[in-house]
């Protein structure tokens, strides 16, 4: 024997609900967010806890001994430096993707309609359907000496250039593949769709009426999109942002086939748990990442 809700009750709930809808899309995600929210704080408050055990170099085992070495250890000079030039490619990657992503964009939501469009899609997601390595070892061969790219640059008259790009610092390399800038554009080429397609869908909401006002009002294009479109396309662009960010900061595969020797943060973290068994500064490696972003 069941029994019956009062009617009353059940009426009372309904008007409270078409009174307050955001209440009732509040217990409808509660539930998601819940989970959301104790895998990833759990995951989170693990890794910080795992980065206080300490490492026994001469068993090669880790035992719960807390200490703050491992912390204290990332601002050691080796590991500081690796730090440093994760976040200086990162944030290059992100800055150049936003450059070469807002033009595309701009066109893909302006200019484009039916099947322009959608060849315009497929153009950008097509690289995103290919195998994240073959893309990296088909650069490597790309930049490799006396490769396709030195090929197309001498025939253009600028291998010159290039061999005076290649001996800057920091920059340069022994060819391409092992430069840096070799690493930065295969960073900039993996990520760059991630970039376009948040970009052109707050770009594809701007009203025309806007650009129309603005042009109206004697506003000259440099104006309308320093102050129009820019504006609006920000939130784009911080979406774009924390995507190429995000995965330029984790990334260990890319750093070992492309540009000069030196670590990553993603490099530290295989290196410690994968070869060398040391969870405990892996972890402390990898809270580098969690607080940046």
């Amino acid at each position: 024997m069941t029994m019956a809700i009062p009617s009353a009750t059940t009426g009372r709930v309904s008007a409270l609900f078409w009174r307050k809808p955001s209440l009732a899309l509040f217990l409808l995600l509660l539930g998601p967010l819940m989970w959301f929210g104790i895998v990833y704080l759990g995951s989170l408050l693990t890794l910080l806890w795992q980065s206080f055990y300490t490492f026994d170099d001469f068993t090669m085992s880790v035992t719960h001994d807390l200490t703050l070495a491992n912390l204290q250890a990332l601002f050691n000079p080796a590991n500081y430096d690796i730090i440093i030039r994760t976040l200086t490619m990162a944030l290059s990657v992100t800055v150049a993707s936003a450059i070469l992503a807002l033009p595309m964009a701009w066109y893909m939501a302006r200019y484009t309609r039916g099947k322009m469009k959608a060849f315009f899609y497929i153009a950008v997601m097509l690289p995103m359907w290919a195998s994240y390595i073959v893309k990296a070892y088909a650069w490597t061969l790309l930049l490799a000496k006396d490769g396709v790219a030195q090929w197309f640059l001498r025939h253009l008259g600028l291998e010159s250039v290039l061999s005076m790009v290649l001996t800057i610092p920091a920059v340069g390399g022994n060819t391409l593949s092992t430069s840096g800038l070799g690493r930065f554009l295969v960073f900039v080429y993996i990520w760059l769709p991630f970039m376009i397609l948040p970009v052109q869908a707050a770009l594809e909401r701007l009203p025309s009426s806007l650009l129309q006002a603005s042009a109206d009002l004697g506003a000259r294009p440099r104006q309308t999109f320093r102050y129009v479109v820019l504006p609006l396309a920000i939130p784009g662009i911080a979406a774009g942002s924390i995507f190429t960010f995000s995965l330029t900061l984790g990334d260990f595969i890319v750093p070992q086939l492309v540009g000069p020797p030196g670590f990553f943060i993603g490099n530290m973290v295989y290196s410690q748990q994968g070869a060398i068994g040391n969870m405990p500064m892996a972890a402390a490696f990898t809270l580098v990442p969690i607080v940046l972003i």
